[in-house]
């Protein structure tokens, strides 16, 4: 049967992956458009600093993550640089290129032109259809995972799509909400539609696809720090904060690739079957989106210190950032490192003390944000994300000696 799935897959161009597929070039020429799409999320929640605004963003996120998540389980199962997955691919990146222009007037819409939501839906849905069509010609010797594919077609995509155009229909809040919805029945929809089916061939592959959507969304909070300055001249207080900014990414970037990657890794190759599908769904899905949103949020603090700093003209160093923008700086820095315990105590079932208390407390600290000049501010949070993420490091290593 495996044989003749494979000679199957061949006929529709498609080339099966083995336990020791590696990122291919093609995925990362896919990711770029991905690049663009995060800071167009950054930038919709900068024009619009409300709370509204903010949880728009977040839901225009969880949308643009599914479609990224979609195409990383299939470049999992066969190699997405041969002949027919490359072209569906690159089809992908046009119609997710097109959600991406329309990402800064979703809730918003201009006069004039094609409405935007409603291109932002057609796009989405379409990239859905695509992958689901993809999987579909994979597997002709598969009945689990096209039975699953059906399932997911009728619970996890058909009823969503459906929510999310009746909002395109509306505006402000009960467009938000009808949205909002369409998100919780897409990412319930896979624990309705279950696991039978879906295949990780590759465990290194796929942790190395997500440690590199991690990596892009740090670069955006890199990006978005030199967009806040643009424009303006260069001084020590900018530099300063830059090198803050700088540092805040570092302790995040640290925490993922020294102390999560590795060991969800491991983790992941020594499952299989299903056991293996439910720790890849929830440790990397689900688990991995609140690290993406939350860099994403401090993206938009980051973005808010730099240009305030450097517009003397309109702010004073003394001033703080205001409002949910001052909540974004370590609110973002909060879900991060509260989606960097879900991720440890899935992995290894150990407490992250840490991390959980650290992420709390950031949650929590928007008020005071408020109160503290905006470069401090920045310089504090950087500072204390690297001591809790060495004070995460020294326990870890604590951990592991006493098994040992």
């Amino acid at each position: 049967m495996a044989r003749n799935r494979q000679r199957a897959g061949q006929r529709a161009g498609m080339v099966a992956t083995a336990d020791d597929h590696k990122v291919t070039p093609a995925e990362l020429f896919f990711d770029l458009v991905f690049v663009y799409a995060i800071t167009q999320v950054t930038a919709l929640m900068a024009a619009h600093p409300t709370p509204v605004g903010v949880v728009g963003g977040m839901v225009v996120l969880a949308l643009l993550w599914w479609c990224w998540r979609c195409f990383a389980w299939l470049g999992n199962v066969v190699r997405v640089d041969s002949g027919g997955v490359f072209a569906v691919l690159v089809t992908v990146m046009a119609v997710v290129l097109t959600v991406s222009l329309a990402v800064p007037e979703v809730f918003s819409d201009r006069p004039g032109g094609i409405p935007a939501p409603l291109l932002f839906v057609l796009s989405y849905g379409a990239v859905r259809v695509l992958h689901l069509a993809s999987y579909w010609v994979s597997s002709p010797g598969d009945p689990a995972l096209r039975a699953t594919l059906r399932r997911t077609a009728l619970v996890s995509v058909l009823p969503p799509l459906v929510l999310l155009l009746v909002g395109c229909a509306h505006e402000g809040r009960l467009q938000l909400l009808l949205w909002l919805g369409a998100v919780a029945i897409d990412y319930g929809g896979i624990y309705v539609t279950g696991s039978s089916g879906w295949r990780v061939n590759s465990p290194g592959h796929f942790a190395e696809r997500h440690g590199l959507i991690v990596i892009i969304a740090l670069g955006e909070s890199i990006v978005a720090m030199g967009v806040g300055v643009s424009g303006f001249p260069i001084t020590f207080a900018v530099l300063g904060a830059s090198a803050a900014g700088l540092l805040l990414a570092a302790g995040l970037w640290r925490l993922y690739f020294r102390e999560l990657g590795d060991a969800a890794e491991h983790r992941l190759a020594s499952l299989d079957g299903d056991e293996r599908t439910r720790f890849a769904r929830d440790t990397y899905t689900f688990l991995h989106l609140p690290l993406v949103a939350g860099v994403v949020l401090c993206a938009l603090g980051m973005k808010k210190v730099l240009q305030q700093v450097a517009d003397t003209g309109h702010h004073g160093l003394a001033e703080p950032l205001h409002g949910v923008v001052a909540w974004s700086l370590t609110g973002g820095v909060g879900v991060y490192l509260l989606g960097a315990a879900a991720i440890v105590l899935r992995t290894s079932g150990r407490r992250p003390v840490a991390l959980a208390a650290g992420g709390a407390c950031c949650l929590a600290a928007g008020p005071l944000v408020g109160l503290v000049p905006a470069l401090p501010a920045l310089a504090v949070l950087a500072t204390t994300t690297a001591v809790l993420v060495t004070l995460h490091g020294r326990r870890g290593e604590t951990a592991a000696v006493a098994v040992a």
